[in-house]
Formats: C-alpha cells, sequence, structure tokens
C-alpha cells in the first residue's frame, strides 16, 4: 500500500493512501483521513493507518456512520476511561437514543440540524414505549454525544465537534431538585425508627454525601470524638456486580464534619451493630469494616438502598427520592447563608461552578441586603 501527505493549513494535513482494489468492481480503493500536528507526526500517522488496513482493521474515516464512529469509541476509549457505571449509562443511551435515529448517517456528514432534530424527537416520543423523553434525560444524549464528538474531532475524523454548536434543553428546576421539607424529615425518620435504613438515611441527610459514598464509609473512617467523617472511596453497582473505586475527582476525596445529632445517631448504630454481631457469635466489627454493612458483614448495594428508600417515601406519600436527601442537605445550607466554595468542597464538586449551576436557583436574590451593606459603608460620607 502506498499514501502520501498533503498540507491543507498551517498544522493540519490530509492523508491520501491507497488500500487496495475493491473484490466487486476491481477499482483502487483510496482513503483520505485528516490529521493535526506536525508533518512529521501526519507522516507517522499516515504509516500507521497503512498499517492497520494491511491487517485488515482500518475503518474509512470518511465513510464511517455514526454508529461505526461511536463502536470504535466506546472500545478505544471509553472502556478505558471511564467508569463501569458510567459505561453501562453510555452504552444504553447510544443503543436506545442514538443509533436507532441518527446512527447511520456519516459521522463526517453530521450536521447540528441532524441533532437539533434529534432532541426534538426524544422529547416527544423517545422514551419507553414511545412516552416523551424527559429533558433533563435528553440532556444526558446531548452529553454522551458531546464528549464522544469531541474525540472525533481531537483525532482528525471531523473538522470539528457539532454538538458543541447545539444546545439541549433546558431542564425546570422543579423537575430536577425535590427536596423534602423539615416536616417530612421528621416523619421520615419517626416512620423508619430502629429500622436498618434509619442510620443510613441521616447519614445522608446529615453530610449530603452520595449514595455510593454512604455504603463504603469505614469505621476507621468516622472520627466520633472529632465529628468528623473521610470519604475516601465510593461503591459502584454494575452488571458484573460490585466494587469499589475512588472517587471521580480529588475534590472527592474530602473530610466532612459531621452535627452532634448525628455523632449521637452513629454511636447508637455502633452498640447496636456491635451488640447483633456478638449475639451471632462473630466478634467485635474491625476498624475497616463498612458502617453500614448488611447483617453478616457484607457490603449492601446501592439498588437495595434507592428501593428501600422509595418503599418508604411511598408509605409516607412524600414525592423524594433518595438522591434528593443530597439535594435537601444542600438546600438547608444554602438556606442558612453558607458560601458556595464552602458547599462545593463539603459535597465533593469538582469546583464551585457545578454547584452553582445545579442549585444557583436556590441562592436568595440578596440584592437588596447589598444595598443596605453600601448605605452602611459609604452612605454618611456621601452625605457629609
Amino acid at each position: 500500500m502506498t499514501g502520501h501527505v498533503r498540507r491543507r493549513g498551517k498544522s493540519s494535513w490530509e492523508l491520501k493512501f491507497d488500500v487496495g482494489v475493491d473484490p466487486l468492481t476491481g477499482q483502487r480503493r483510496i482513503r483520505y483521513a485528516s490529521f493535526k500536528g506536525t508533518k512529521r507526526e501526519a507522516e507517522i500517522e499516515l504509516a500507521r493507518l497503512i498499517a492497520q488496513n494491511t491487517a485488515g482493521e482500518g475503518v474509512d474515516p470518511s465513510r464511517a456512520t455514526l454508529a461505526e464512529f461511536l463502536g470504535r469509541w466506546d472500545n478505544d476509549w471509553a472502556s478505558a476511561n471511564v467508569s463501569g457505571k458510567t459505561l453501562e449509562r453510555y452504552r444504553q443511551i447510544i443503543r436506545l437514543n442514538i443509533i436507532p435515529h441518527i446512527g447511520a448517517v456519516r459521522v463526517q456528514k453530521l450536521r447540528p440540524v441532524h441533532l437539533q432534530e434529534l432532541y426534538g424527537k426524544l422529547q416527544r416520543s423517545g422514551g419507553h414505549q414511545g412516552r416523551p423523553l424527559s429533558p433533563r434525560s435528553v440532556g444526558h444524549v446531548h452529553r454522551v454525544l458531546h464528549r464522544a464528538l469531541g474525540h472525533a474531532a481531537t483525532w482528525g475524523v471531523v473538522p470539528q465537534n457539532v454538538a458543541a454548536l447545539v444546545s439541549p434543553p433546558s431542564v425546570p428546576h422543579d423537575d430536577e431538585i425535590a427536596i423534602m421539607t423539615q416536616d417530612q424529615i421528621g416523619a421520615t425518620l419517626r416512620h423508619l425508627g430502629s429500622r436498618t435504613l434509619r442510620p443510613i438515611v441521616s447519614f445522608l441527610l446529615g453530610t449530603g454525601v452520595r449514595r455510593g459514598e454512604v455504603l463504603a464509609v469505614r469505621w476507621k473512617d468516622l472520627d466520633l470524638d472529632k465529628g468528623l467523617v473521610r470519604i475516601e472511596r465510593s461503591l459502584e453497582q454494575t452488571k458484573t456486580g460490585l466494587r469499589f473505586k475512588s472517587p471521580k475527582t480529588r475534590h472527592g476525596r474530602r473530610n466532612i464534619t459531621i452535627p452532634p445529632w448525628l455523632v449521637a445517631e452513629m454511636r447508637a448504630h455502633r452498640a447496636r451493630q456491635q451488640e447483633r454481631r456478638l449475639s451471632l457469635g462473630m466478634g467485635r466489627a474491625p476498624d475497616d469494616s463498612l458502617v453500614f454493612a448488611r447483617w453478616d458483614g457484607s457490603t449492601r448495594s446501592p439498588h437495595w438502598l434507592t428501593q428501600k428508600f422509595a418503599l418508604a417515601a411511598a408509605e409516607l406519600g412524600i414525592d423524594c427520592t433518595l438522591h434528593g436527601l443530597r439535594h435537601t442537605h444542600v438546600s438547608q445550607l444554602i438556606a442558612a447563608g453558607l458560601d458556595v466554595l464552602t458547599i462545593s468542597r463539603r459535597i465533593g464538586h469538582a469546583n464551585p461552578a457545578i454547584t452553582l449551576r445545579v442549585y444557583g436557583h436556590m441562592f436568595a436574590n440578596t440584592d437588596a441586603r447589598a444595598a443596605e451593606i453600601m448605605e452602611i459603608a459609604f452612605g454618611k460620607l456621601a452625605r457629609d
């Protein structure tokens, strides 16, 4: 096989190479690819593509469909760079919401209008049995496409990320965040009584951690004398089973101060746990055992926790999911006037911008208060 490199811009190149004779037509087949970098790097990439096609592994980037590209993106990047749970979600979204609608479009022919039409169609009939798909779910589709097509642009498969030119549908705040009232919190804790679920719900309300994080906490991560918990890892559940993993970002590994009422709750929980273990002849729980383990010390699953809370909420007639406990925690901090940076660090967001994007509407409009502050600071000087 032969090929050559032709300059297209200051640091962009067209790679042209011969991939042999078409067995059906008898004509020579030529393939093209785009590349960004130095000429030497372009020549190395050309040699790689020629070798790849010689081995029968090549895909013509100019003719690859979106479905074909997403398959290679899954195999070459996503499988090695995202968590198992995230990979499952990506594959489900691609299989159900992308490929059936625009999978046959050539990736280089994909335009913003294709994505806009896709988002509109999904909102009309993209859900189960043709029901509308929520704006938030369509937003997940957009994020998968944005990430995959971003790599397509970086790798030179397409000239630009067309998903960056399209905005996903806006998500109503009321649809995105459901929180519990003070009365509902009290009713829930009273309803749970001494059940296993109560200390877990209390911990989620008092710390704002995620469900995978709460189920991964060990007794050695808790310092009840100082009122601190160290979040070091998270429990992930996929179709292949359960596994502990590190936080998504360095900000996910954090210390959280817990209130005295939660300290008391955890002391009572540990006493009950130790009493049960001793009654079963298991001995005292070691420091590296899970705080919210099953009766035999084994790991509880995130799905179990979600389902148990959903049943309890249904019994009480409360419209709140398990993740809503995290939102409830944050809403209480905001209502008390805690600054966004402290909140962001407490709940493990990568940066305060994420916190503001999710919870920004909860911050009260304090512009009138700003005017009062300026009056105190400068009013007397201006009147002198």
